[in-house]
């Protein structure tokens, strides 16, 4: 199942030892789910993973981080975009998430921000945004 993970599902999931968000990313190391990935999300899972608020918060040393992020990058299927749908979601920062799945043919979009990407301008019914709970249940 090809989907696209927004990073506030990966930080959720470093955040708590348990829970939805940790589920889903157990279910893409069991190869249930294809994380779908391109330079854009790399880019923002890396700054991300660096934020001294993430930091301070994390279950995990950086050195646990950074392989936890290795190990993930490391199952994801990396996509080359050639496409921007723009002007699309009212946040700028959340286009790349779309532009992904739709190079990927994602079926899903993965994240705790349901309400702006149901919001988005372009509608592409193939592609469904859910929380990670609505994926356990599809999963499960």
């Amino acid at each position: 199942m090809k989907t696209v993970i927004d990073t506030n599902v990966l930080v959720g999931a470093l955040l708590s030892g348990s829970g939805s968000n940790r589920k889903v990313i157990e279910q893409s190391f069991r190869r249930k789910v294809q994380p779908q990935i391109a330079n854009a999300l790399y880019l923002e899972y890396e700054d991300v993973f660096e934020r001294s608020t993430i930091l301070e918060k994390c279950l995990l040393t950086p050195e646990e981080r950074s392989q936890f992020l290795d190990d993930f990058l490391s199952i994801c299927r990396w996509n080359e975009l050639y496409y921007m749908w723009r002007p699309n979601l009212k946040d700028e920062g959340d286009n790349h998430i779309i532009e992904l799945a739709v190079a990927a043919g994602a079926n899903y979009v993965v994240t705790n921000n349901v309400r702006d990407f149901r919001a988005a301008e372009l509608r592409f019914d193939e592609i469904h945004i859910v929380t990670p709970n609505q994926l356990l249940e599809v999963l499960l």
